[in-house]
């Protein structure tokens, strides 16, 4: 199994991160080492995928929390595992409590205060984006967690590359102000921008938010990454990613509570 283990974490030996690919035991078309329950896969076969990924952060389905992902701006506050409902980003001050984020095209962000031992997960598409879901979840981190922006360490995770992304003409508005060609494919409108459009709105606004460094984008051509490819060339099947991210305790130097 290959798993991605953000560099940018490194510092942080209480810190377990890592993201699945589409490399693992016995991987065959069109699913490979998908760990999504939405894109046709067999749940008794992911069930056991993910058991195998988390089992390899040191996790399990018993310390990993997860949601329903909606492409809107709920940001919701954790502290158990298991399902927790819809939402797009999720926070928690619990230690051995790993945040998942499912991603297909759509980049996971994650976000640790290593002052307050806080840690959020992201699910940012270009929907999310436009909310501005990323610069809600710092601000409910500075006011209800009492962070520091300029401390918080980001990794925005491998997404989609500017050359594969589709959007339909009902939704171009959003775009035009950052294209730089428009081409009519059959009933898509194709974008070649000048940047990672969500990605690069995100950067921004974090640093309108006042972070100011420790942050690392990896800008990964999903779509024609061996490791990291969602869909087959002839648009069957997927392979989506799971991202975690969780603070172990013990690492931490936080005691338990009496």
């Amino acid at each position: 199994m290959l798993v991605i283990r953000p560099f940018i974490f490194r510092q942080f030996p209480e810190i377990v991160c890592g993201f699945s690919t589409k490399i693992g035991p016995n991987p065959s078309a069109p699913f490979y080492f998908n760990l999504s329950y939405s894109v046709g896969d067999k749940k008794e076969i992911v069930n056991g995928r993910r058991e195998l990924f988390f089992a390899e952060l040191g996790l399990n389905e018993n310390t990993v929390s997860y949601q329903k992902q909606v492409h809107e701006d709920n940001i919701r506050e954790v502290n158990e595992h298991g399902f927790c409902g819809e939402s797009d980003a999720l926070i928690t001050i619990s230690t051995n409590l790993g945040l998942a984020i499912s991603s297909a095209d759509c980049p996971a962000i994650f976000i640790y205060d290593p002052v307050k031992k806080v840690i959020a997960a992201v699910h940012s598409g270009w929907r999310g984006t436009k909310k501005q879901i990323l610069r809600k979840t710092i601000l409910k981190l500075k006011n209800d967690f009492k962070s520091n922006a300029s401390e918080l360490v980001i990794y925005l995770g491998p997404s989609i590359s500017q050359i594969n992304y589709e959007v339909g003409e009902e939704d171009l508005h959003v775009f035009v102000h950052q294209r730089s060609v428009v081409e009519q494919h059959r009933k898509a409108v194709e974008l070649y921008l000048r940047g990672q459009m969500p990605v690069n709105q995100e950067v921004g606004r974090l640093r309108e938010a006042g972070v100011q460094g420790q942050l690392f984008h990896w800008n990964a051509a999903i779509a024609q990454n061996a490791l990291l490819a969602v869909h087959e060339g002839d648009g069957t099947g997927a392979a989506a990613r799971v991202g975690v991210a969780g603070v172990e305790r013990d690492k931490a130097g936080i005691l338990p509570q009496a």
